[in-house]
């Protein structure tokens, strides 16, 4: 299966395996990630689990759609490489991705 490292705002690295066609927001959850509110459940509802992804794996993910563009914009601290991560599905081409969660959500 693979594989996510969750790096917290104080730098404490967890790393989950997960089935393929699972969200990094539902491995978190499913593995009591600290930072990963996830309040909408994966409807791309809130912002609640807002990741920032490792910049050498922004290429390899979907690009966002506008749903995910417009509530991003309830998240807070944004940048770049800010991404929900209800929104992002695990493959074999994602083993190993790495996300940061914000100081809060």
């Amino acid at each position: 299966m693979p594989k996510i490292t969750y790096i917290d705002s104080e730098g404490t690295s967890r790393e989950v395996e997960a089935k393929n066609g699972t969200s990094i927001m539902e491995a978190a959850v499913q593995n009591m990630i600290p930072g990963i509110d996830a309040d909408c459940g994966g409807a791309c509802a809130c912002a609640t689990c807002h990741v920032y992804v490792a910049d050498e794996w922004a290429s390899k993910l979907s690009p966002k759609d506008d749903m995910e563009e417009s509530m991003l914009d309830f998240a807070e601290e944004v940048q770049e490489n800010s991404r929900l991560s209800c929104q992002l599905l695990m493959s074999d081409e994602l083993d190993g991705i790495v996300v940061t969660t914000p100081e809060s959500q």
